[in-house]
C-alpha cells in the first residue's frame, strides 16, 4: 500500500483487526513501538530479504499455519490472506497471457527489456501509450509527460503556483513507478540510491524520484536503441 513507516504504526493504533492479528488480547491506545524501529528493522533485514520473506509467507500451508498460530481465528485470518494472495496471483497471470497473445513488443521498444524490472507487460504498455517517441523534442518533454516531474512552478526558493497535475498520462506514471518498484528488488544500484534517496526525503519522493531516472533512461534506449546501463544511470 506504500505506507510510511509513521502511517502504518498509526493504524495499527486505530486498526482492531491489525492489533489482534499480531497476537494482542486487548485493543491497545498506545503506540507499539517508534516507527523508526521499522526503518531501522527493514534495513537489516534488507529488501531482497523483505522479498524472500513474503515468498515463504505466501508458500504456507494450513498444516504450517496451525504450528505459527495457537490462536484458530489468527489461523483463519491469515489463511484468509494467503487465499487472496493465491486467487490475486491467478487472475493476474490469466490477464497477462491474454494480452500477450494479442500484443506484441514491437520495434523500437523491445530494447526496454533490457531494464531491470520491466518485462513484457510493462513495455507493452509504455509502448502503447508513448507511441512514436520523435513527437518528444527532449527528454524533459517525455519525463512530463510520464507525470514524472513535479508541477510546482518555484522561484527564488519559493513555491509561486503550480500547473495542471493531470496533463500528462496517468498509465505511464503508474508504469514508471512499478518499474521503480521491481528494479529496486532486481539491481543492486538502483536499490542503492533509492536507500540513499529514502534517507533524505521519504519514500514516495524516492520512489517517484527513481521512476523518473527510468523514464528519462527509456527514452534514450528506446531513440538511440541502446541497452539499459546500470552503471551510467546510477554513477
Amino acid at each position: 500500500y506504500n505506507l510510511s513507516d509513521e502511517e502504518v504504526v498509526l493504524r495499527w493504533l486505530e486498526n482492531p483487526y491489525w492489533q489482534y492479528f499480531c497476537g494482542n488480547d486487548y485493543f491497545e491506545h498506545d503506540f507499539p513501538i517508534d516507527a523508526s524501529s521499522m526503518t531501522r528493522w527493514r534495513k537489516r533485514v534488507s529488501e531482497a530479504g523483505m522479498e524472500k520473506l513474503l515468498g515463504e509467507t505466501k508458500k504456507l500451508c494450513e498444516g504450517e499455519l496451525d504450528i505459527m498460530f495457537s490462536d484458530k481465528y489468527l489461523v483463519m485470518s491469515a489463511q484468509s490472506n494467503c487465499n487472496v494472495m493465491g486467487f490475486l496471483d491467478g487472475q493476474i497471470n490469466t490477464i497477462e497471457k491474454a494480452v500477450i497473445k494479442e500484443v506484441k513488443l514491437r520495434y523500437p521498444f523491445e530494447r526496454l527489456l533490457t531494464v531491470p524490472g520491466i518485462g513484457e507487460i510493462l513495455g507493452i504498455t509504455i509502448m502503447l501509450e508513448s507511441g512514436d517517441m520523435n513527437r518528444f523534442q527532449a527528454v524533459s518533454n517525455y519525463s512530463s509527460y510520464c507525470r514524472c516531474v513535479s508541477s510546482k512552478k518555484v522561484s527564488n526558493g519559493k513555491k509561486k503556483g503550480e500547473n495542471n497535475k493531470k496533463n500528462g498520462n496517468k498509465y505511464l506514471a503508474w508504469a514508471y513507478v512499478e518499474a521503480a518498484n521491481f528494479m529496486r528488488r532486481f539491481c543492486p544500484q538502483a536499490r542503492s540510491w533509492h536507500q540513499r534517496k529514502v534517507s533524505k526525503t521519504n519514500q514516495i519522493v524516492a520512489t517517484k524520484a527513481l521512476s523518473n531516472k527510468i523514464a528519462r533512461a527509456c527514452y534514450f534506449i528506446v531513440k538511440d536503441q541502446t541497452a539499459f546501463d546500470s552503471e551510467m544511470l546510477f554513477r
